[in-house]
């Protein structure tokens, strides 16, 4: 009885005091309904940024306890991601017939090597010929919440590819992936 005659007589205008009350409960009321919808929420945000941002996860989630990603084919009719490699952004082609994921000089370079110090002995065979290339380990590799830890992979000699490739070493550690349509699940 005392808060609201306190509240009358401070000289106030109900209609500010009701207006500020109905926005503090609307705010309280939003604060919980993002809270409860979080989990839709993470996924809406996920694919405007796979819409605006080409190669991010389309979605991320959990299917029986175990870490999946989904990602949207390109416009080149690719599946492109962007991994991270030793903790630095790499834009790289989902490739199930290269038997090694490897990463361009540039991108070997922004990911920690230095490709002018490797030895590039290793003959590759590409959709453009044999190429040379140098073997390396990582330190991890991630996509979304899937990662690996002391992956090896090869890096091309300089100029020898245009994009990284995520290949089979990366996709046969996982437990499996699916392509329906225009989308690529991979199950961690």
């Amino acid at each position: 009885a005392i808060a609201p005659n306190g509240l009358l007589r401070s000289g106030r205008p109900l209609g500010a005091m009701a207006r500020n009350l109905g926005a503090w409960v609307a705010i309280v009321l939003a604060l919980i309904a993002g809270y409860q919808y979080r989990y839709e929420l993470q996924d809406v945000a996920s694919r405007v940024t796979a819409g605006l941002v080409p190669g991010s996860p389309l979605a991320l989630g959990v299917e029986d306890g175990h870490a999946t990603v989904t990602l949207d084919k390109a416009d080149n009719g690719h599946f492109e991601a962007r991994i991270l490699v030793n903790g630095n952004p790499v834009r790289a082609v989902v490739d199930t017939g290269a038997t090694s994921t490897v990463l361009t000089s540039e991108d070997a370079q922004a990911a920690g090597f230095n490709p002018a110090a490797l030895n590039y002995t290793i003959p590759v065979s590409t959709a453009n010929g044999i190429a040379r290339a140098a073997a390396v380990k990582t330190d991890q590799i991630a996509i979304g919440g899937i990662m690996r830890r002391d992956m090896p992979v090869m890096i091309a000699a300089p100029g020898m590819l245009s994009q990284s490739l995520l290949g089979m070493n990366f996709i046969g550690s996982l437990s499996g992936f699916d392509v329906r349509g225009d989308r690529m699940i991979l199950r961690d």
